[in-house]
């Protein structure tokens, strides 16, 4: 009888012990929380009424990515259905979430949430002055109509002797490195919106992102059209109204450098430079 009370006094007391350590477990996992505030631009198209606005939202950090994209996801997900944003590839690559995030135009999949300073929170915005659909949602007809008009592929001038898919062009290595910081662009617009030129004169300036590819297709060896390429650009506004003051450069999250590209271009079209000769024969394959 003895041994049966001492059991159950042993039983009683782990089981207190374990109801304990659950309380003390819970409190130290509240505790070691790591909440960030995001605060989101929101604006809902389908309620022109409502002035576009701030919304916070808090995150547990350990519960979350460490990257901003992350965080957006979570919020979508777990909090708000309603916050509409753009995403892909998530590595960097697509350039499908490029927003102002802190004051600089970034790419949200790669822009590394500030974990050491949680009172301090993260502002995020579309990109700038482009007109927003929706939330975090840029509208880049504009963006696209003007990388159209450039013609962003390569122009022969025997096209119809030059079978396409039958043969390569061919292409010497220098001839291939003068390529290198312009095809990497992924049309993100990072540069573009942060350029005050392309704020004020977006409808005819063509923008640090639409002029790097101008020139990537100028300068290719391949390209035959580099006289007409130029001859497009040579009004007041298409290039002329970058004043380098190099935003675009300091703000591609590719680490590209569109202020050279287009001071590049400015240099064939006055003349201070020329395109060279190829170093291969392009067409001799398909000869």
């Amino acid at each position: 009888m003895a041994l049966a009370n001492d059991l159950r006094i042993i039983l009683a007391t782990r089981g207190a012990l374990s109801h304990l350590r659950s309380i003390h477990s819970s409190s130290a996992a509240s505790a070691a929380q790591k909440i960030k505030t995001f605060e989101i631009y929101r604006y809902n198209p389908e309620k022109p009424d409502e002035k576009p606005r701030m919304q916070s939202y808090k995150v547990d950090l350990n519960t979350c990515g460490p990257m901003v994209l992350d965080a957006l996801i979570k919020i979508k997900n777990e909090m708000d259905p309603t916050l509409t944003f753009r995403r892909s590839c998530r590595e960097g690559i697509c350039g499908s979430c490029a927003m102002n995030i802190g004051g600089t135009n970034t790419l949200a999949c790669i822009s590394k949430i500030d974990a050491s300073n949680l009172d301090r929170p993260v502002k995020i915005y579309p990109l700038p002055h482009m007109y927003v659909v929706k939330d975090l949602v840029p509208d880049f007809t504009n963006f696209y109509n003007q990388y159209r008009s450039i013609q962003p592929w390569l122009q022969r001038k025997n096209e119809k002797t030059e079978e396409k898919g039958k043969a390569q062009y061919l292409q010497s290595v220098d001839d291939r490195s003068k390529l290198d910081g312009l095809y990497e662009c992924i049309l993100c617009a990072c540069c573009s919106t942060s350029c005050p030129s392309y704020w004020w004169n977006s409808e005819k300036y063509l923008g640090p992102a639409v002029l790097m590819q101008a020139y990537r297709w100028i300068i290719d060896s391949r390209d035959e059209s580099t006289k007409a390429r130029l001859d497009k650009l040579r009004d007041p506004f298409s290039v002329y109204r970058c004043h380098t003051i190099m935003n675009c450069s300091r703000t591609c999250p590719k680490g590209l450098n569109p202020g050279k590209a287009i001071a590049e271009i400015k240099k064939l079209l006055g003349g201070l430079a020329t395109k060279d000769a190829p170093g291969l024969e392009t067409a001799k394959l398909h000869k």
